[in-house]
């Protein structure tokens, strides 16, 4: 049977690199299907569209060559080939990817492709609605958070160690937006399944995290 670990929550909860080292430690490969999302929101914006343009969305999806590809320092995100991983995090491509990921289409043709690899090998999936849709039997669902200030917080030293002079209050109105449009959109919106084990980051540290999601992991693996 297949080893498969799906990590939901919302924006600046730690998703990324926390499900990086829990898939280190225990020798699996790690899916970011955020960042096939924000692949997608890169290219619209990339071409000129309105990421509030459904219909030219869809048609963009459908045609879009997306890929993933593991590295030693992660997942790596490619479009037609080009490596985008370093383009997609900005505030810019965050929005534009939450927008294009409430069309249902859009999950649609995304689901379809996460499933598929999932299926081919023991992997730790993370997203918005893993537990939920993309993997409903995995082995260990979790849902990983943190209050809102300080998830603002945290994305802010990022900004900042990149450069990005962003005042905090932006960051947090920003944050809180995202998280407003994530849980309220109409299709498989963000929200914690009923067996999805909840781990809130608040007052945890990075390596008290991942301690914590091993556990959980052991616990459903052999419990």
């Amino acid at each position: 049977m297949r080893l498969n670990i799906a990590i939901d929550g919302p924006v600046g909860a730690g998703k990324s690199t926390i499900s990086d080292a829990v898939a280190a430690r225990l020798g699996i490969l790690h899916l970011d299907t955020g960042a096939m999302y924000r692949a997608l929101g890169l290219t619209a914006l990339r071409k000129g569209m309105d990421p509030q343009d459904e219909e030219r969305i869809i048609a963009l999806c459908r045609e879009l060559d997306v890929s993933v590809r593991h590295e030693a320092d992660g997942q790596h995100t490619l479009v037609r080939g080009e490596d985008v991983t370093g383009l997609i995090r900005t505030p810019e491509v965050s929005m534009a990817a939450s927008t294009v990921s409430r069309y249902a289409e859009v999950r649609k043709e995304m689901v379809r492709i996460q499933q598929q690899l999932a299926a081919e090998t023991d992997m730790l999936v993370d997203g918005r609605d893993i537990c939920t849709t993309v993997l409903p039997n995995a082995t260990a669902k979790i849902y990983l958070t943190a209050d809102a200030e300080e998830r603002a917080r945290r994305r802010f030293l990022q900004m900042k160690e990149k450069g990005e002079e962003v005042p905090f209050e932006q960051v947090l109105e920003e944050l809180k937006k995202r998280d407003q449009q994530d849980m309220n959109r109409a299709v498989e919106p963000l929200r914690q399944a009923p067996d999805a084990v909840l781990v809130d980051t608040t007052h945890l540290s990075f390596e008290e995290t991942v301690d914590a999601i091993l556990r959980i992991v052991e616990e459903k693996r052999h419990g």
